[in-house]
């Protein structure tokens, strides 16, 4: 190793100015002990001096007092000075020689919780004054300067000082990676500030930032050959998959997050107990039951050899009931908002199942894919759009349907949006019975949901994430013995379609809006 790299250097000075006084009396007696000079401001000042730790206040040191409740204390020569000086160019230490401006070596700032303001009111003012200045300022400035002077940033960083001051201090190496921290750091803190005031001026669609923070590598992306990672968002307010707990099981690949998160969009589509078993981002059954191991079943009777290897999601806790019936199959992931502690004692018999805990999941608002050179962002297809009420459709042939027949249909409008298009959706009492998925054409579909559906197609429900451009789509269903079709309508051929429909003697509904689901 190159010696300069393991070079120490010295910290004989240090600002410290924090809002989240974490650790500051352990911080404080640390920085004293070493023989280190301690300048501060505020109320960090006063909270040092109170334990008897020696502190050279700002406004002293600087001769100019604080003003304006706060917003000018450390904005001054002698403080950014300190700072920015190269210490081993002497004509950086020849100039604040000449105002009588010390060097400093160490800075430790963490800033105003700007995030947590605006998270827990909206006045307009108080939001402001948590934006912080001379703080970032401070960082920035010793971050660029990480040559000579070693910066703080959070308080989770005062174990690694406290290492440091028992060894002399800081190498070169472990000040770059503290001024790199310290950059994340304020970046962080502008892009909440700059998407807050986009909010608020309606202007956040012209400019959209987002920081995501590694949480583990994965063994491999898509295919052994790719390499992956996940990570969460940072900031984020709602509960996710990046987020989930994992109580047992083995790691989580690439495909067992995409799957998962599949997983339980689709459950929380629904607001009775619902499960839903996804496989390659495709759902191979949707149920809801009076209770969530019944929906299991129901959705696991969809098609039981493609559930073998899926990933499972429930929108309640999973009980011992569920959990018995499911450990009969193999499964790559479960996940819930809980387990009954009878369910984990079945599920973890099994060593490989990945059994995940999510609290407050939320369906996100907003969604966004990558694209060559940029992303697409868009609101996300929530289910519960004017069209989706069965109030709003409108029944354009056939007979008024049973309450359990308009029941059967309003899940299977339901469920067809967590189908890739394009797709077809057959249902009977709360279950999908047959999926036809991400086929080129509705045709193919059509045959697809019908093939797997079997003898069940008879007397089932259908539905289609689109329209029907042409009758033979419909027709296959038909044939098939579907008893009812909810659809979105809107084709230049609808009129055909709805002749099909009426031939057949089967009641069809519009709905005026679509659910296409192409990634």
């Amino acid at each position: 190793m190159n010696s300069v790299t393991t070079i120490r250097k010295p910290i004989r000075r240090a600002l410290v100015s924090v809002y989240d006084k974490t650790n500051l009396m352990e911080l404080g007696q640390a920085l004293h002990s070493a023989g280190i000079e301690i300048l501060s401001t505020g109320s960090t000042a006063k909270t040092l001096a109170a334990a008897g730790i020696p502190v050279l206040p700002v406004e002293e040191y600087t001769g100019f007092p604080e003003m304006m409740g706060g917003r000018v204390k450390t904005l001054h020569p002698r403080i950014h000075g300190g700072i920015l000086a190269d210490q081993d160019n002497p004509e950086h230490l020849a100039a604040i020689a000449s105002q009588d401006i010390a060097p400093f070596d160490l800075i430790i700032i963490n800033l105003y919780p700007f995030a947590q303001t605006i998270a827990s009111t909206e006045d307009f003012a108080e939001c402001i004054e948590q934006i912080d200045i001379g703080g970032p300022s401070m960082l920035r400035g010793a971050a660029k300067n990480h040559g000579s002077v070693a910066v703080i940033s959070n308080p989770s960083q005062y174990q690694g000082l406290f290492t440091a001051l028992g060894q002399g201090g800081f190498t070169i190496e472990e000040r770059t990676k503290l001024a790199m921290e310290t950059f994340r750091c304020t970046a962080e803190y502008d892009l909440a500030i700059a998407t807050w005031l986009g909010e608020r001026t309606g202007t956040s669609d012209q400019w959209r930032g987002q920081i995501w923070q590694r949480i583990a590598g994965l063994r491999y992306g898509e295919n052994p050959h790719q390499s992956a990672s996940v990570y969460k968002t940072s900031g984020a307010t709602i509960s996710g998959i990046a987020g989930a707990k994992q109580l047992h099981g083995k790691e989580m690949s690439f495909n067992n997050y995409t799957d998962a998160d599949a997983a339980l969009r689709a459950a929380y589509d629904h607001a009775q107990p619902c499960v839903a078993i996804i496989k390659h981002a495709n759902p191979c059954g949707i149920a809801i039951g009076d209770d969530i191991a019944a929906a299991h079943i129901k959705a696991h009777e969809c098609d039981p050899v493609s559930a073998f290897g899926g990933v499972v999601a429930a929108n309640r806790k999973v009980t011992q009931a569920m959990a018995a019936k499911l450990s009969e199959i193999f499964t790559e992931v479960v996940v819930a908002p809980d387990f009954e502690q009878e369910a984990l004692d079945i599920l973890m018999k099994k060593p490989s199942i990945r059994i995940l805990t999510i609290e407050g999941y939320v369906i996100p608002q907003l969604e966004h894919r990558p694209i060559s050179g940029g992303a697409l962002f868009q609101d996300s297809d929530l289910i519960d759009a004017a069209g989706d009420s069965s109030d709003a459709w409108k029944q354009v042939c056939g007979k008024p349907v049973s309450a359990q027949v308009l029941e059967d249909l309003k899940f299977a409008w339901r469920a067809v949006r967590a189908v890739k298009s394009n797709a077809i959706l057959l249902a009977h009492q709360g279950a999908s019975v047959g999926v036809g998925m991400g086929q080129v054409n509705r045709v193919d579909s059509a045959r697809l949901a019908v093939s797997r559906a079997g003898e069940r197609a008879k007397g089932s429900v259908a539905s289609s994430d689109a329209f029907f451009p042409f009758a033979d789509g419909l027709q296959i269903l038909i044939d098939a013995g579907v008893s009812a079709v909810v659809q979105p309508g809107g084709s230049v051929r609808d009129e055909e379609v709805i002749a099909a429909a009426e031939a057949a003697g089967i009641s069809m509904f519009f709905t005026g809006t679509r659910h296409f689901s192409h990634a």
